[in-house]
């Protein structure tokens, strides 16, 4: 605890989360800043902590060039950032459309444009935002799709592309309240972004009516609940893909144009191990991830084979043969 006299509470705690994850860092760290008031307390909290521990930080704003007036809302952000004792630049990036709608784009954009800066200032680590009433949306949203046990683990503290940097979110034990009254302790003007409260948006609509009316019907504590949740699904989550990999190496074979499975030894681990190795297999030699109906009637071909013929799947096919499973590319089949 920090008893620093005349330290406001929410800047104290901040800094907390911040200082807890660049203990072990070393090398030069990316601030990802929007303006809002979550980036903006993270990255006045990471100029503080990193001058402390001789850390180079910079600020990355990024431009999606979506709304009129984006180009100065990020030139603002980056002079803040450059206030606080930060280096900063803006970067622009080119959101293409896809199949999952416009936020997915925006996200997809926004993560290339911060890992190439990254790579450009040589940082190894980029610090996001996100915090705990943002982990609790991720799993109401989650809930509510029924996707399944890795959307409601939500989002990690942690996580390290293979080709890219580490991204890191030291805020997720922080509520968001708390990032608003750092901002206004420290005298810094957050931007408020007219999406965050724009009914259209699914996430807006959890966090302006399903979360508040949760709190008040059910009681206080129900964002960090929802966020514990989150916290023991990723350790279970983590627990299964260690079993996964242990089990795929004795069981799953390449194939002509995709992989083959043991059909014995697929049907002898139990039911969430099995589905789960399906579509671990699928999404990792194809791409594309299996809804839970496909999943089962993959699983099918293991546990209950009754001369099924071959099952369409995103870009694969998978099908009956002998003692294996065969999940081939579509073209291939």
């Amino acid at each position: 605890m920090e008893h620093r006299p005349g330290l406001d509470p929410a800047v104290a705690e901040v800094r907390r989360a911040v200082r807890a994850m660049l203990e072990h860092s070393e090398g030069a760290v990316v601030v990802a800043l929007s303006g809002g008031a979550d980036s903006l307390a993270l990255a006045a909290a990471t100029a503080f902590e990193g001058q402390r521990r001789g850390i180079r930080v910079e600020a990355v704003v990024i431009d999606h060039a979506l709304q009129p007036g984006s180009d100065a809302v990020a030139a603002r952000a980056a002079e803040t950032a450059r206030s606080l004792g930060l280096d900063a630049r803006v970067v622009v990036v080119q959101v293409e459309a896809g199949d999952d709608g416009p936020e997915a784009a925006a996200r997809a954009a926004r993560y290339r444009g911060l890992a190439r800066a990254a790579a450009q200032i040589g940082a190894d680590t980029v610090l996001l935002g996100h915090t705990l009433d943002d982990q609790a949306e991720t799993v109401l949203l989650g809930l509510a799709r029924g996707s399944g046990g890795t959307s409601l683990a939500g989002m990690p503290a942690q996580r390290r592309d293979a080709t890219g940097p580490t991204w890191a979110r030291p805020l997720l034990g922080v509520r968001r309240r708390t990032t608003i009254a750092a901002c206004a302790a420290e005298g810094l003007e957050p931007w408020v972004d007219p999406h965050n409260s724009d009914p259209a948006y699914a996430r807006v609509r959890v966090r302006e009516s399903v979360l508040p009316v949760l709190e008040a019907e059910l009681g206080p504590g129900v964002a960090e609940a929802l966020a514990r949740t989150a916290e023991q699904l990723r350790e279970d989550a983590a627990a299964f893909q260690d079993m996964i990999d242990e089990t795929i190496e004795d069981i799953v074979e390449h194939a002509e144009a995709g992989i083959s499975i043991s059909v014995a030894a697929l049907a002898a681990n139990p039911a969430a191990l099995r589905n789960r190795i399906v579509r671990f297999v699928v999404e990792s030699e194809f791409g594309v991830s299996l809804t839970r109906a496909q999943t089962l009637e993959v699983a099918r071909l293991a546990v209950d084979w009754r001369g099924q013929g071959p099952i369409d799947l995103p870009a694969c096919v998978a099908r009956r043969v002998g003692a294996r499973i065969e999940i081939v590319a579509r073209t291939a089949s």
